[in-house]
């Protein structure tokens, strides 16, 4: 989107740099790297940025409204995937309580198309109440400043007049709150065995939030608990990455249970990962969200079809199918067919997204890369987060993830560096 700075940032690179980046994020920290990263930035000119800007706005702003609260208030599922939370040891139901007003955190991912004029535009795949590797990204964009020449300095990966400091202060805030770091934990199932560990490891580093697994938290009262040095320490404060279906699905021996009345601040309530969610999807309006529809709403006559009468959209081809409850992109469909829709037993459970065509935005030496953006949104929870950074995800596959880009280069986890805007 910068050929003079891209074309320069090319001809500097070389695999020694490369290498050399790769041991720095690796040895950084006490975890490393589980996933590619890619051997560069994306550039943003800053007509793209304010686009991305705009569509962020444009999406919150209905987040926002009185009618968000109304569909939001159906998206928390009773069960899971056939599971019932009340046998899953820490629980008992998937609706947790003293929900927060509004999200800590808010990721929203668009990827960059290009308009029939040829400009870029954003359209947005998926948007989560959900915290993401936020840390993370300071340790990765300082690398790529450091052992690759040519990233101009008054570029940044920060939003809202944020520099790197500034954009700390807000993690903090939003992690953290009025509490200490000590009585702060980062909440997870086996937070070194998850594949965004170096994130985790990064929290720790540079907010003084430790990771802590679920089957380490005791409870006596409504109090929680860990121990460190041979005393408990109290737990006033919970920054929540336990995501439910893999709690549901590995069923860790706890000794709490998420629906108990807790004294505890919740950084990043857990209702909020489903409140705002692809639930969202169908109910959004704007240029900058492609047509999506609960697969339900497809039936004759409306509602769940009993006989699987469906009225599907004719060009079938040009739609993903996603299930409702799930991450990671786990379950999604990129050739649907109506045999497979047929046969679905919960649609009011699945989507259909008219899907999205990624333009190639990134020249590399063995050819073009497409890129998916993330917003990140970081607040108190006493009002709608603010947009603070960004990460890049870069693929050559038809889908973005391992799977899809074995044996391909300049993929995968990377930083979009743009003009202050």
């Amino acid at each position: 989107m910068i050929p003079a700075l891209r074309q320069r940032y090319n001809a500097a690179f070389t695999d020694e740099r490369y290498a050399a980046f790769l041991r720095e994020l690796n040895q950084a920290m006490y975890w490393p790297v589980d996933f590619r990263v890619a051997e560069s930035p994306l550039f943003l000119d800053e007509e793209t940025t304010r686009e991305l800007v705009k569509a962020s706005e444009d999406i919150t702003r209905q987040l926002a409204q009185p009618e968000f609260r109304t569909h939001a208030q159906t998206a928390i599922p009773r069960a899971f995937g056939g599971a019932r939370p009340e046998l899953v040891e820490g629980l008992s139901s998937l609706e947790v309580p003293a929900e927060t007003p509004w999200p800590h955190f808010l990721c929203v991912d668009f990827a960059l198309c290009r308009d029939d004029a040829g400009k870029i535009r954003p359209q947005l795949i998926e948007l989560q109440g959900f915290p993401t590797v936020a840390c993370w990204q300071v340790l990765l964009t300082n690398s790529y400043r450091k052992h690759f020449p040519g990233i101009p300095a008054e570029f940044t990966p920060y939003f809202g007049g944020l520099d790197e400091e500034g954009y700390l202060a807000a993690l903090r805030t939003a992690l953290v709150g009025d509490c200490l770091p000590e009585n702060t934990v980062l909440l997870e199932i086996a937070p070194g065995e998850q594949k965004t560990r170096i994130d985790f490891a990064c929290t720790h580093a540079l907010l003084g939030v430790r990771p802590m697994c679920v089957t380490k938290v005791v409870k006596r009262g409504r109090q929680l608990f860990y121990f460190s040095g041979g005393r408990e320490v109290p737990i006033h404060r919970i920054f929540n990455r336990v995501i439910f279906d893999e709690l549901l699905r590995k069923n860790p021996p706890m000794k709490f249970n998420f629906a108990d009345d807790l004294d505890v601040q919740w950084a990043g309530h857990p209702n909020w990962y489903y409140r705002i969610s692809k639930h969202t999807l169908p109910f959004l309006r704007s240029p900058y969200v492609p047509e999506c529809r609960f697969v339900s709403d497809f039936a004759v006559g409306g509602g769940s079809s009993p006989d699987k009468n469906l009225l599907l959209p004719a060009d079938l081809e040009n739609y993903v199918l996603k299930p409702l409850y799930s991450f990671a992109g786990l379950g999604v469909d990129i050739a649907p067919t109506r045999d497979k829709i047929a046969a679905l037993e919960k649609p009011a459970e699945w989507l259909l997204q008219r899907k999205v065509v990624y333009s190639p935005v990134l020249e590399t030496p063995d050819g073009p890369a497409k890129a998916e953006v993330r917003l990140i949104f970081a607040g108190d929870g006493d009002g709608m987060p603010r947009l603070v950074n960004n990460l890049v995800r870069l693929t050559k596959g038809a889908m973005h993830g391992v799977d899809f880009n074995k044996g391909k280069t300049w993929v995968g986890a990377s930083a979009g560096f743009h003009p202050a805007v």
